[in-house]
């Protein structure tokens, strides 16, 4: 680090913050909320594109005219010549074919069997060639299935030639999750119209969705009367989204379930939408586990204390990490609802 930094990092080290906030105007003051509200740059788990914001989209400053320098570079491309091959492509093979080499196994290719033993292990059942395999003592080559099913065959004669060293059972790959289809701006305007054929939004693992953009959803969502189902999981939201979304509780009478799981809410942004639950009627299911940061032995708590005075929810989708907020929650809601608590992850 140079002196000179040094110096200047010294100059702003007792500078009063609220006085300069003080001092700002309301249009800058609403400039800088709106610069907080999207950036985030010590957040290491969002991707660089997202702690900055996005200026690609300005309007043009100054004598400056984008169209014309496009249409500079396009005319300037077309008329450069093309550069010629050294060596003009012919479509010609050259070289030998590669053809792989075929391993065999030298003990194996020297084994040779006679008909009849062929024949008797080709139509031997699985437990009998367990009970060669102990006898043999090759039972190493059996899978786990095979070892634990030879265990409870009551066919095999020789398990004391068994051991538990075997290989492990060779698994299947499960292909992954198709991505999301959702239109998000369509989906939109069909939200802020009312569309009354609009019961469910799955915005579930759409990485990319502006903050602005889930706010205006929940503002739509305000006086909605169609959509039912509104899920959120792994869109990045943070608490910005979730006091939009609090905000829009306190309104809307027609959701009846808001999932969350899996975003970088706080506990502060959590606070705000379960204390929302108290003008709300008619939410009966909530899921709010597997943030990024975890609440807090005074979080549950609160979240406990008021999951207390609501009367309409059915289902809440939450972990509590601490004995104490766990077993307040299942003891005031044993016999009054039929509350549901996700296994632990």
């Amino acid at each position: 680090m140079s002196t000179s930094y040094k110096k200047e990092v010294v100059n702003y080290r007792d500078v009063d913050e609220d006085e300069l906030l003080k001092k700002l105007s309301e249009e800058e003051l609403q400039r800088l909320e709106d610069e907080l509200e999207e950036l985030d740059p010590d957040n290491a788990l969002l991707p660089a594109g997202m702690r900055q914001k996005d200026q690609t989209k300005k309007a043009p400053t100054g004598t400056f005219q984008r169209e014309n320098l496009v249409a500079h570079l396009e005319k300037q491309a077309k008329e450069h010549p093309d550069k010629e091959d050294l060596v003009p492509f012919t479509g010609e093979k050259r070289g030998k074919v590669f053809i792989p080499k075929k391993v065999v196994d030298p003990i194996m290719e020297n084994v040779t069997l006679e008909p009849e033993l062929e024949e008797a292990l080709a139509n031997a059942s699985d437990a009998e060639i367990c009970d060669i395999a102990a006898i043999l003592g090759m039972h190493t080559l059996m899978s786990n299935q095979q070892y634990y099913e030879a265990l409870a065959s009551s066919n095999i004669v020789n398990k004391q030639g068994l051991n538990s060293v075997i290989q492990c059972t060779q698994y299947k790959p499960v292909p992954d999750e198709q991505p999301n289809s959702t239109d998000v701006e369509e989906t939109l305007l069909r939200m802020q119209r009312n569309d009354p054929d609009l019961l469910e939004v799955n915005l579930n693992n759409i990485k990319n969705i502006p903050v602005k953009t889930l706010k205006a959803y929940a503002d739509a969502l305000t006086d909605n009367t169609a959509v039912e189902r509104f899920s959120l999981v792994g869109t990045r939201s943070n608490d910005p989204v979730a006091f939009a979304l609090a905000e829009m509780l306190k309104g809307n009478t027609t959701l009846k379930s808001l999932n969350i799981e899996s975003n970088f809410i706080t506990g502060t942004g959590i606070m705000a939408l379960i204390a929302s639950l108290q003008s709300n009627t008619t939410l009966q299911e909530l899921k709010i586990d597997n943030q990024s940061q975890p609440l807090g032995n005074k979080v549950e708590m609160e979240i406990a204390s008021m999951l207390e005075k609501n009367t309409t929810l059915l289902k809440f989708g939450y972990h509590f990490t601490q004995q104490g907020p766990r077993l307040r929650e299942m003891f005031t809601h044993s016999l009054t609802h039929s509350l549901h608590f996700p296994k632990q992850r």
